[in-house]
């Protein structure tokens, strides 16, 4: 059997504005979890969500992300950033190394904060839905000359056992203003 063993940086990808995705392990290969390398931009916020039959792990490689876990005192449709669970949880900067378990029914979300990419291996089970998720997410992105159909999206998420709660959004850091200390993207020591 090959395709078992992958160097740094193999495995078929799937690119998006919002996302870089390289599938590391499938049900293809016989697996029965699915294994991705994401890396996530900044300004991406997948926004929150529950599934009620998958699980899944996510674990920082680089960089920093944002990562919640739990049922909120209130769920709010908009925001999940300020989320607090009866135990008082809240969501957490994760930096290489951290981890988030996320069982059936809990709903959980990420976000890259910062300006910079963060990566991070993310595993599913049962494969291959999130394999399946990426692909018509991805093939969403390649039609939407006009932005992503959000109907679309929708639909595709009652599918593969995704309730979204609060939007995902994705706002990348403005462009770098030549010669404007530290505005947006600008130089932020003052050179």
């Amino acid at each position: 059997m090959t395709g078992l063993v992958l160097g740094p940086g193999a495995g078929r990808r799937l690119v998006t504005p919002a996302q870089e995705v390289t599938f590391k392990a499938t049900g293809a290969q016989g697996s029965s979890v699915s294994v991705f390398e994401v890396v996530v931009p900044p300004g991406f916020d997948v926004g929150a969500h529950v599934h009620a039959r998958s699980q899944e792990f996510f674990y920082v490689l680089d960089g920093e992300l944002e990562l919640l876990a739990f049922e909120p005192v209130r769920r709010s449709a908009r925001d999940w950033h300020l989320w607090q669970s009866e135990q008082g949880d809240k969501a957490v900067r994760a930096g290489a190394g951290s981890s988030m378990l996320v069982p059936s029914g809990v709903p959980h979300a990420f976000r890259n904060a910062g300006d910079v990419p963060a990566r991070m291996l993310f595993t599913c089970f049962p494969s291959p839905d999130h394999e399946r998720y990426f692909e018509e997410i991805a093939e969403i992105w390649s039609r939407g000359a006009d932005g992503v159909d959000p109907r679309a999206v929708e639909e595709m998420r009652s599918r593969y056992d995704v309730a979204q709660i609060t939007p995902l959004r994705y706002q990348p850091p403005a462009p770098p203003v030549p010669g404007v200390p530290g505005g947006p993207g600008g130089l932020k020591d003052g050179r």
